[in-house]
């Protein structure tokens, strides 16, 4: 990935000056969960960062194993786990590669604003690992920025403050990235809260077929 080490990120930056440190389950997660569409089970998330979301899953009754590149953010996760009492598996490793330490059989997936820090010669295999790792008939949520976002500039890919480079994505890319190993249950623009201010963003809601 062009631009700064995640790694780096998390060594040098405080948390809240993290961007997408964020302690709150995000909305589009909220509503699977309240709208009873996604309940308690085996779950995944793909760049879980601090693990703020992965541990509020954990407390919703969730068996979650999270996932992140930066073996600093998955260290200061499982402190936070155990701070709050909660058993959450957290595993350093690429979304983009072999991914042999993680096993399949997962009834429901997520990552949150972290397709975007993929390129697209990154994300196939990424797609690649979610087919393996997803139980039949599994879910999965993926928000991504969308191209239409006005922040950091404007092209496909754009420099962030914090040295960060990502790729903004249409809706066309995202259907067409998924559909390769996943049914599309919705997929669309949403506007998401962000620490800079509200971003487009492309939301999938995926099914891995039975």
């Amino acid at each position: 990935m062009p631009g700064i080490d995640l790694d780096e990120i998390y060594r040098t930056l405080a948390p809240e000056d993290i961007p997408w440190n964020r302690p709150a389950l995000p909305e589009p997660l909220v509503e699977l969960l309240d709208g009873g569409v996604v309940s308690p089970c085996r779950a995944v998330e793909f760049g879980c960062g601090l693990g703020n979301h992965a541990i509020a899953m954990a407390r919703r009754g969730f068996e979650v194993t999270g996932v992140d590149l930066s073996p600093t953010a998955v260290g200061m996760a499982r402190e936070h786990a155990a701070a709050a009492g909660v058993r959450v598996r957290f595993l350093a490793a690429d979304v983009t590669a072999e991914l042999d330490e993680l096993h399949g059989d997962f009834a429901f997936g997520w990552d949150w604003e972290m397709l975007h820090h993929l390129f697209p010669e990154q994300r196939l295999r990424y797609v690649t690992n979610l087919a393996r790792l997803l139980a039949p008939g599994a879910l999965h949520l993926s928000v991504c920025f969308s191209e239409h976002d006005p922040m950091f500039g404007s092209g496909k890919q754009r420099s962030t403050p914090i040295g960060t480079v990502l790729y903004f994505s249409s809706e066309k890319e995202i259907r067409e990235l998924f559909e390769t190993a996943f049914d599309i249950v919705t997929l669309g623009e949403i506007a998401i809260h962000g620490t800079h201010g509200d971003h487009r963003a492309v939301r999938a809601l995926l099914r891995k077929p039975a």
